[in-house]
């Protein structure tokens, strides 16, 4: 069976966060996005130390749909330079990697 994946990003605001996270859960993309207000980012930009208060995006999905994922993330992001982060995971309770793959089976790909 194919393997699931945790695509990671951030947003600047957990309005911005939701659209986009129920877009690709609309789109099929994903089985399911986590959504996690209050984050405070301290990072390097355009030559100086920037602090940021975002918004953490975690979207469960299968390998073979994480660059549709990210194509959909940098077209909904407001950022220039939006954090994405495909990470493997080890290993997945059969069950929930059953009912990941199938509701992500009927991907709608551009």
């Amino acid at each position: 069976m194919e393997r699931a994946v945790f695509v990671y990003t951030t947003y600047p605001s957990i309005v911005e966060a939701e659209k986009a996270g129920r877009a690709i859960v609309e789109r099929r993309l994903a089985a399911c996005v986590n959504i996690l207000p209050g984050m405070v980012s301290h990072y390097w930009w355009e030559g100086k130390v920037e602090r940021g208060e975002e918004v953490v995006m975690i979207v469960k999905t299968r390998a073979s749909l994480s660059q549709n994922v990210e194509r959909a993330i940098k077209d909904m992001h407001s950022y220039t330079t939006p954090a994405i982060l495909v990470i493997p995971i080890e290993n997945v309770e059969k069950t929930y990697l059953g009912w990941l793959m199938a509701e992500t089976e009927a991907a709608k790909i551009d």
